[in-house]
């Protein structure tokens, strides 16, 4: 960052901590309380037990504690903000325009005479009850310091209730009773574990759903009983589970489905969802259809409807029916109703509402981008048509342009460009194979795409290319975790043009630059599969992981007998075509420290082999490290490959396009919340990239068992500000370990000098990037 921004930013900081500081030292939490009142600023729990662990008396005592009423005035980074506008305001807010902002966005000061405390200690037995402790005491008292009251609670829980027996009272010679009964080895009540309510809740919906996939519709999990015997010295608890004898006789048998009616493009009326099934259509013995446009192919619905006239009601059915409708993507409102049929007892007439989204859309984005030595913008102008062929597929057309321009900084990004394209895409919400039809799975939708791209891009001072890209292929998911992406065909296609007088002369003199323009032809499968229960936010521990195996111009160079060390290579539209096997993988570890913090790691790994008419990737296929979301102490692509120093320029600067056939990146993360919506990260990044084959432009490029060694290392910290809907993330780091200076001298801690501005200027790096790295 240079020097200039740094101070400016010091200044800013200055203003505001003078600023904060001004505000904070002319406001008192406490200065418009009345004689005698006193502001209620914590209750806090203690739990009183020598059997319980110190980790566990924490996680209980956050527990009980979340519980307590009222709430203090909220506050950020320890202060009571709010409580500080609404005393600005004060008692005239109505005759000054400023004040009565103030209260508006302001907050009452919460009282210690609003506490109840005698409410708030039932409160707190009830809780521990809920969890097992049916003997538990709590006490409580209060302490006031200058008008702040806290609010201590001593809990004593006791010893925790066990389960002893749990029996299943239900009627045996009923259907409904042999249906509970038939699942009750898979019940949540185990004998030896804990009470609580909570799972005594869950086995109640756990009941439930199982009745649901049986045919019960109209069963609830208020019609389980489950009785708790607590009567025994030796604390443990007999549990019988019942049926509640007002359970209506409708709840106790399983429904039929009787006659399915689909409303395709519906548009509901201010009386509600009508049930006309005038000019209703009978679609494959099945369906009934009301849709006198036909706006959309009755059997493309059809295949995603789950119930058939005669099945008996199953909850599964009736949530993948939804699912799938929703996921078509096609309507904006879907909805279903199940009535009692009036031809048949113990049947159900099935209704779907679907209200169809815009036939056309438009989208315009514009984006900003910012680092420390670039800034740039990008616009998008997205048009859709959807059910464009009546089978719910999806056509769009995005036109996009933009441009980015360097800054600053001694490196020569090649940064100052612009660009603009078209790319066109249609979905199918189907596999379209000769072989028929397939559906790898009956959860999820899978989808073919096609899709076709074509890019110009102007380096002004240095080169144009034209690239044109082609893909088909399917994306399905084999569960919530798990996804699959196989284009069956991607091609790329490269052509260079324009090239200026001052690059053709940098590429005389540095070799490498002439490989970010050679003419690329690439053409093959390309797989992609993700797993990921990052979703899954009670777990301490998720993963992410993202594999891809890319292939190209295999068959090509076997037909052809290419082989580069002979001389045999060939050349498709003018472009020698690529000919690899590319290895990519993305794994990362969350781990939940506690409610506030976490630990992300990830490691990228990424192996090619060039062979026959390659000798190396394309330029476009390449890996490479650095920048806001990779190694983040250095700039994008200016490291490697291996031992490799960025190539120094006639003018001083240097050419950061380094780029390899492996890669190594490592990353790790310690997230933490400040107060409110701003958070902290402090990070430790290293990687490197490296060529497949021996270089004699690039000593040291080579991948080799060394390669430990040739590690670029960097670290830092930054802030996160967590609006929710979008993350906007500032990032300050130092390299720690530089590859391409002499052994001995890579490590670079005894250089750190923050007083010296050459040194800032040198090697502090700064980015604002949207939402995280990894």
């Amino acid at each position: 960052m240079r020097k200039g921004v740094i101070m400016r930013a010091k200044l800013k900081f200055a203003i505001g901590i003078l600023t904060l500081g001004t505000i904070i030292a002319s406001c008192s939490s406490t200065k418009n309380l009345k004689e005698g009142e006193s502001l209620y600023v914590k209750g806090n729990v203690i739990i009183d037990s020598d059997t319980i662990s110190k980790e566990n008396k924490e996680k209980l005592a956050t527990y009980l504690q979340s519980a307590l009423m009222p709430k203090p005035n909220k506050r950020l980074a320890g202060v009571p903000f709010k409580l500080y506008f609404n005393n600005m305001a004060g008692d005239s807010a109505n005759k000054n325009m400023i004040k009565r902002f103030f209260k508006k966005i302001g907050e009452e000061p919460v009282l210690l005479s609003d506490v109840n405390r005698e409410y708030n200690e039932n409160l707190l037995r009830n809780r521990m009850e809920n969890i097992g402790f049916f003997n538990a005491e709590v006490k409580s008292d209060t302490l006031v310091e200058e008008k702040k009251a806290t609010v201590n609670y001593t809990a004593k829980p006791n010893i925790i209730y066990k389960i002893q027996s749990v029996k299943f009272n239900v009627d045996s010679n009923s259907q409904l009773g042999r249906d509970i009964r038939s699942s009750s080895d898979k019940s949540l009540l185990q004998v030896g574990k804990h009470y609580s309510l909570d799972v005594v809740l869950n086995e109640r919906d756990r009941i439930d759903n199982d009745l649901k996939n049986k045919g019960y519709y109209y069963f609830s999990p208020d019609y389980i009983l489950v009785e708790v015997d607590s009567s025994h010295r030796n604390n443990r608890v007999d549990m019988y589970v019942t049926v509640k004898k007002e359970t209506p006789p409708q709840a106790k048998v399983p429904s039929k489905i009787n006659k399915i009616y689909i409303f395709p493009n519906y548009t509901e009326t201010s009386s509600g969802y009508q049930r006309s099934t005038r000019n209703a259509e009978l679609f494959d013995s099945s369906y009934y259809f009301i849709d006198r446009r036909n706006t959309f192919r009755k059997p493309v619905i059809a295949k995603h409807i789950f119930f058939h006239p005669g099945d008996t009601y199953n909850r599964t059915a009736h949530n993948q029916t939804i699912s799938h409708l929703v996921n078509l993507n096609s309507w904006k409102f879907v909805k279903n109703n199940f009535v009692d049929s009036k031809e048949i007892p113990n049947a159900l007439d099935v209704y779907y509402y679907l209200t169809p989204l815009p036939k056309k859309s438009l989208r315009v984005e514009l984006l900003g981008k910012m680092a420390s030595v670039y800034n740039g913008t990008e616009v998008n102008v997205n048009w859709t048509l959807r059910n464009a062929f009546k089978g719910a597929e999806q056509l769009s057309f995005n036109v996009f342009g933009g441009y980015e321009t360097q800054t600053g900084g001694n490196a020569d990004l090649n940064s100052s460009y612009y660009r603009y394209g078209m790319e066109a895409t249609l979905t199918f919400p189907r596999i379209l194979s000769p072989f028929g039809s397939i559906n790898p799975s009956r959860r999820f939708i899978p989808k073919t795409y096609v899709k076709g791209r074509y890019e110009f891009l102007n380096r002004r001072k240095a080169y144009t290319l034209n690239s044109i890209a082609l893909d088909y292929g399917y994306i399905w998911q084999e569960s919530e975790e798990k996804q699959h992406d196989l284009a069956l065909l991607e091609i790329t296609y490269v052509q260079p043009k324009g090239i200026s007088e001052n690059y053709q002369r940098q590429m005389d003199t540095i070799p490498a630059l002439r490989h970010a323009i050679d003419p690329q032809f690439t053409i093959g499968p390309n797989y992609n599969f993700t797993f990921q229960n990052t979703m899954k936010q009670h777990l301490k521990n998720t993963f992410y992981f993202k594999g891809n195996l890319d292939l190209s111009g295999n068959i090509l160079g076997l037909i052809k007998g290419a082989d580069f060390n002979k001389g045999k290579t060939f050349k498709l539209f003018d472009a020698y075509f690529s000919q690899y096997i590319k290895l990519s993988g993305d794994g990362r570890h969350y781990m939940k420290l506690s409610e506030n913090s976490q630990l992300a790691s990830r490691v990228s790994l990424g192996l090619s082999y060039s062979y026959g008419n390659s000798r190396s990737l394309p330029y476009l296929k390449q890996y490479y490290v650095g920048g806001p979301n990779s190694i983040r102490a250095f700039g994008a692509r200016a490291i490697g490959p291996g031992t490799v120093a960025p190539e120094k320029l006639s003018n001083g600067l240097f050419y950061a396009d380094q780029t390899g056939d492996i890669k190594l990146e490592m990353n790790t993360e310690y997230r933490s919340k400040l107060a409110g919506f701003v958070h902290w990260a402090a990070f430790i990044d290293a990687g490197n990239v490296w060529l497949q084959r021996e270089d004699v432009n690039k000593p040291g490029a080579k991948f080799s068992k060394n390669f430990l060694n040739e590690l670029a290392v960097g670290g830092g910290a930054g802030l996160r500000f967590d609006f929710t809907f979008l993350i906007i993330r500032t990032d300050f780091s130092i390299p720690f370990r530089i590859p391409y200076l002499p052994k001995g001298e890579r490590w670079v801690f005894k250089d750190i000098d923050f007083g010296s501005s050459q040194w800032r200027k040198d090697n502090l790096m700064f980015n604002l990037a949207i939402g995280y790295p990894f």
